[in-house]
């Protein structure tokens, strides 16, 4: 269950409770379906985790190419550069091979019952291809977007199609197992699968996906065992206001949704494309969106927990902490314009000093001087329009 604000916090003051535990956090991530092999500049900006222009993101999510693995060395590269700097990986198809499918074309149809334990053994193929690069696959999904109508790769799926599958085929699979990544995290196509005890026990984590929605804490999920990850959305704008508001996404992914995951679409813009919503630029800096997910992803490790904060102590003030091994996390959003002068008070733990690292209008990823905390308090003042991550 989530753990919520103390019961009678005070107005204005941040509670942080460091003596409570909510989700564990798996990590932060995104995707590099279709585009090419990383350069090492490219993986040192997305996937280390050293100066203010690396943001150590800790999870790569691929496409799985239905043209068989003749077409996965790009994906096994990626894969094994994201590794080597620590992160893990999971994989999506965005559609079946089109031999499997009612209308043998990767755009729109449907898997054919008669080949569901066939694309079973085609998701496993991959993860053996993979580990036979030295990847040990994280996780392996079974469709994006089975709820989408589109005009490229896809595949229609129904929650009692999928529920079958997961119960009848994926057993086959030597990694976890995500369903459904419905674009809109519609719970219609994975509660049937929830329901069905046959299909829960191959189930690890429940994806979905933010397009016209917003994080909403699926209970059936987390009271069966479930993860829930939130697997791909992206924001446009390129400002310190797309910053704050992909900030202002991840801090409702994890205190509204209690997600353990938070992934962005294409991790680079892509000017071939047009496309310019990614987190780093053609040239491997980051951008807006990637410091607002830096200022998780750098300090909020693979493993850490989040811990009970109050969540919007002051006007446009948003707060929420985290703890791992010897270490706290803190992270203050102030969306309004002008400076917030905001009091924590810190339970449940001893710390006697926060560094904080910020991004502003006038800066980013800055690391700012030591903050003393004194009888497990202490006031800072947010600038306006910042992010800004107290660090122990």
């Amino acid at each position: 269950m989530l753990v919520t604000a103390p019961v009678g916090a005070s107005t204005g003051v941040a509670f942080v409770d460091f003596g409570s535990e909510a989700q564990t956090i798996q990590g932060f991530g995104g995707s590099d379906a279709w585009m090419p092999v990383m350069s090492g500049e490219e993986a040192d900006a997305l996937f280390a985790n050293g100066n203010n222009q690396q943001m150590g993101m800790s999870i790569l999510r691929m496409r799985i190419d239905p043209g068989g693995s003749s077409n996965w060395a790009t994906e096994l590269a990626n894969a094994q550069a994201a590794q080597a700097r620590g992160a893990i990986t999971i994989a999506t198809p965005w559609t079946p091979p089109a031999s499997m499918k009612t209308n043998k074309k990767v755009v729109g149809g449907s898997l054919k019952k008669k080949n569901y334990g066939a694309f079973a053994t085609y998701l496993e193929s991959f993860v053996d291809y993979m580990h036979s690069g030295g990847v040990d696959l994280y996780a392996i999904s079974m469709q994006n977007e089975p709820d989408a109508n589109v005009t490229y790769e896809s595949c229609s799926w129904t929650g009692r199609q999928i529920d079958k599958w997961v119960a009848n085929s994926s057993s086959v699979l030597t990694t976890r197992l995500i369903m459904p990544e419905s674009e809109s995290f519609d719970t219609s196509y994975s509660d049937p699968a929830l329901n069905d005890p046959k299909a829960l026990e191959h189930i690890t984590i429940v994806g979905g996906h933010l397009y016209g929605t917003v994080p909403v804490y699926y209970a059936d999920a987390v009271n069966k065992g479930k993860e829930v990850w939130q697997t791909e959305h992206y924001l446009t704008g390129n400002d310190i206001s797309t910053a704050l508001e992909a900030a202002k996404e991840i801090h409702d992914s994890m205190t509204i949704g209690g997600y353990n995951a938070y992934l962005w679409w294409w991790v680079k813009d892509w000017p071939a494309l047009n496309s310019f919503t990614g987190l780093i630029d053609a040239n491997n800096n980051l951008k807006p969106a990637g410091y607002g997910m830096a200022q998780y992803s750098k300090f909020i490790r693979p493993g850490d927990v989040r811990c009970n904060a109050t969540s919007n102590p002051s006007t446009n003030v948003y707060v929420s902490a985290y703890k791992g091994s010897g270490h706290f996390a803190v992270v203050a959003l102030n969306l309004g314009s002008s400076p917030a002068d905001q009091l924590f008070m810190i339970q449940n733990a001893t710390v006697t000093s926060l560094t904080p690292c910020q991004t502003s209008p006038s800066g980013n990823l800055a690391q700012l001087g030591m903050v003393t905390v004194s009888d497990g308090s202490f006031s800072f003042t947010l600038p306006g329009q910042s992010i800004t991550t107290f660090v122990y």
